[in-house]
């Protein structure tokens, strides 16, 4: 099938100023974080000989085993709804793409609603697992599109149909990147618990996201800053792992990554899908619902804590990490602030 979006792609490595992130479960590289993260495919060690920030940047290892690192917690960010209210926006920018492409089935232009794509992000992870899962799922049949002036039938072998789904995909993340630009701002009490955890030597801070390396740097990028984004000591994206969110996968790796035992990381969760994740991890999960999420039962799948947004709730790294280190892993969080 010949697509109907073209999007060249350009990688530049360098190993002076960009960090190339790698993990021993994957096999591609991120450039999410820019100069705390530094590893070879085979293992990753971390090092630090004083409390200041530049102890914090990780550094290149040969080594095939692993050591203990510098750091004793972590606190990990999912994106999409925890760093950013972004879900509504992938939904315009979804029906946007479809509409570029004038997806048709019997006739029906597909448009994803509001309540059923609050069913999609609890459902599903990623993008392309969204619209496989909705074609294959919830219509049971493939779009009818419009490619080159000329309406082609909808795809039927395996190959056609993932052609489709990859074109969608790239035009969509070019309309989100541009909704980003015009309309994105941190959600409440995030930057601040982000800074705070920066500060303290011992806790590292990731961010680890289903969707992709495109999306994902764009809202970092106009959310965080790029001086922050550059000092994430883990940053792993869906174009990096083999299986996305719910599968706990790309929470096991950022602890292995870091060095840390999962009991000992706690994850900042918006949803269904990643609160499955992150405690499939064995991880503590923190809970900051949105609008689209808050009627879900997340204490009854497991959620350590749950909050509307960090800075009405008051979190701060001490109520979070606080118990834990007076405590344990099995510490409560969060008491006397979370829903």
């Amino acid at each position: 099938m010949k697509p109907f979006f073209a999007v060249p792609i350009i990688v530049f490595a360098t190993f002076t100023s960009t960090a190339l992130s790698f993990s021993p479960a994957l096999s591609k590289v991120s450039f999410c974080g820019g100069h705390r993260n530094y590893g070879t495919a085979a293992a990753i060690k971390t090092y630090s000989s004083s409390s200041s920030s530049s102890s914090r940047f990780a550094q290149t290892s040969s080594s095939i085993s692993s050591t203990a690192g510098p750091f004793e917690y972590a606190l990990i960010f999912d994106c999409d709804g925890v760093i950013i209210e972004t879900e509504e926006l992938h939904r315009l920018a979804y029906n946007a793409a479809f509409q570029a492409a004038k997806l048709e089935i019997d006739g029906n232009p597909v448009e994803w609603s509001v309540e059923y794509y609050d069913v999609l992000q609890n459902t599903v992870g990623g993008g392309k697992g969204k619209m496989f899962y909705h074609f294959r799922n919830t219509t049971g049949a493939f779009p009818t599109f419009v490619q080159d002036g000329k309406v082609m039938s909808a795809p039927q072998t395996l190959d056609e149909q993932q052609s489709l789904i990859d074109n969608l995909q790239a035009h969509k993340t070019e309309l989100y990147k541009e909704l980003i630009a015009e309309k994105a701002t941190p959600r409440p009490g995030v930057i601040e618990l982000m800074d705070e955890a920066m500060a303290d030597p011992k806790i590292a801070v990731g961010v680890c996201s289903a969707s992709t390396k495109q999306a994902v740097t764009k809202v970092l990028d106009v959310t965080l800053g790029q001086e922050r984004r550059n000092r994430l000591n883990v940053c792993i994206l869906g174009d990096d792992v083999s299986k996305l969110k719910p599968d706990p996968l790309i929470y096991v790796t950022a602890a292995e990554r870091l060095n840390i035992d999962p009991s000992k990381c706690v994850v900042v969760e918006d949803s269904m899908v990643g609160l499955r994740a992150a405690k499939g991890a064995g991880m503590k999960c923190l809970i900051t619902y949105t609008k689209s999420t808050e009627g879900e039962d997340f204490y009854g799948e497991g959620a350590d804590a749950k909050v509307p947004d960090l800075a009405s709730a008051g979190v701060t790294l001490e109520k979070i990490f606080g118990p834990m280190k007076e405590s344990g892993p099995t510490a409560d969080i969060l008491a006397g602030i979370k829903d």
